[in-house]
C-alpha cells in the first residue's frame, strides 16, 4: 500500500492548491469595432491594438 514518506507541510500544500484561487479570464468591449477581447491583447479580427495596425487580418 502506497503511504506518504512524510508529512506534508502548511507550505507545500499551499503551492499545490494555488491554481484553486485563478479566476476566470476578463474581457473588455473593443471601442471601434465593439466586439469582446482580451484587455491589453491584440484583436485578432481587425489586427489593431491601441489605435495602431499591428498586422492585416486574414481574408475569410
Amino acid at each position: 500500500m502506497a503511504v506518504p514518506k512524510g508529512k506534508i507541510s502548511r507550505m507545500k500544500r499551499g503551492f499545490r492548491r494555488s491554481a484553486d484561487g485563478l479566476k476566470a479570464n476578463t474581457y473588455v468591449e473593443d471601442k471601434d469595432s465593439g466586439e469582446l477581447r482580451r484587455p491589453h491583447h491584440v484583436d485578432l479580427k481587425t489586427g489593431m491594438y491601441r489605435g495602431r495596425q499591428i498586422f492585416t487580418p486574414k481574408e475569410a
